[in-house]
């Protein structure tokens, strides 16, 4: 297992600056995802730990060595892409062996060492066949496989999940999440799905503009953005714009125009000052709804339009002056329109995230 540093990475395209002065630490072992918007360089990041790219400015270290200019077959990564790229005239073993013969590694042992990578996906049956003849997912797996032949240092995984269909991508989530702890690899995975990375990520960093904006575990991130673009992207959430009261502790408390909210500061470093303008974030399914009035973080409305999805229902709640806010109750007990009538919304401080206006 090895960490992986990245030190003031600058790219550019032309006059196009893909990533600005980049610091990074993934730790060894560690499973970390890249996210963000398209363009907002995770890619661009991905090829150059991989060596396809040669940054401007900055370093890449792999534990204590530093690789930012050493060529991509030095590096010893293995990298799996978005499009597979299995050579179609090749079997499986071909493909999966490719790898081992440009390394002039000796018949006997590749083979063996095939064998043990195609166990590893629970692809030894397919041995034989062409690309053609597997599913998307058989093919993925022989991509995954592919890159673990070779014992790599660490494995880029650039969006390897999008062809796939959604049950296929559930299934395939947890293999890659088995497979990474087994052969204990520091993973580096590019990905614009929030579902996967929450589910599987040990930590992961949200880029925008060429610029991280947050690293944290998935509950650290969603739980507790530092930002209005991270609260964005991550997940949905209500934006209400607010001033200041006052502050006590680690609590906040906002006026907005749907009601006064206690709460808590998204970024610990830029507490606000009393009378600052800043936006309340509250994700829907953090809302309770009730019959009687709280005591605290309390607003009084009417459901307006509703989704009824089993296990959970959606509702847009309109507060008595007008404001709409997304509600997701669990277990439904309101979605009825005879059994709503006026009713009250709490939500707990601690899911009252304030951020920078």
């Amino acid at each position: 297992m090895i960490s992986i540093q990245v030190e003031q990475l600058t790219k550019q395209f032309g006059s196009v600056v893909a990533l600005q002065a980049l610091d990074l630490t993934i730790n060894p072992g560690e499973l970390f995802f890249l996210l963000g918007p398209s363009g907002c360089g995770k890619t661009t990041l991905l090829r150059s730990l991989a060596g396809f790219y040669i940054p401007e400015k900055g370093r890449i270290l792999f534990g204590d060595e530093d690789v930012t200019r050493l060529a991509p077959h030095k590096r010893n990564t293995g990298m799996m892409f978005q499009s597979y790229a299995l050579w179609p005239h090749m079997t499986v073993a071909g493909n999966v062996a490719f790898g081992l013969e440009e390394r002039k590694v000796p018949e006997a042992e590749r083979r063996r060492r095939v064998a043990e990578a195609l166990a590893s996906v629970r692809m030894e049956p397919y041995a034989d066949r062409k690309p053609n003849q597997l599913s998307g997912g058989q093919q993925q797996r022989i991509a995954l496989a592919r890159a673990l032949v070779i014992r790599p240092r660490c494995l880029l995984l650039d969006e390897p999940l999008s062809n796939l269909d959604a049950k296929l991508r559930l299934e395939m989530r947890s293999e890659i999440r088995r497979v990474c702890q087994e052969f204990k690899l520091t993973t580096v995975y590019v990905t614009h799905d929030q579902k996967e990375a929450l589910s599987i990520a040990d930590r992961m960093a949200i880029l925008d503009g060429g610029r991280i904006l947050q690293v944290g575990t998935p509950r650290e991130v969603y739980k507790r953005p530092t930002c209005k673009t991270v609260a964005n992207f991550i997940g949905e959430t209500d934006f209400l714009p607010g001033k200041v009261l006052g502050l006590t502790g680690q609590h906040v408390t906002v006026e907005t125009a749907a009601g006064r909210f206690e709460g808590v500061v998204g970024d610990p470093g830029h507490r606000p000052p009393e009378g600052a303008e800043v936006t309340v974030s509250i994700r829907p399914e953090c809302w309770e709804l009730h019959r009687n009035p709280e005591s605290r973080n309390v607003i009084r409305g009417r459901i307006g339009q509703s989704t009824y999805l089993g296990e959970v229902a959606q509702y847009e709640f309109v507060t008595s002056n007008g404001t709409a806010l997304k509600i997701f109750e669990r277990n439904p007990r309101f979605v009825d329109g005879p059994s709503r009538g006026e009713l009250y919304a709490t939500v707990a401080p601690e899911d009252v995230v304030v951020l920078a206006r």
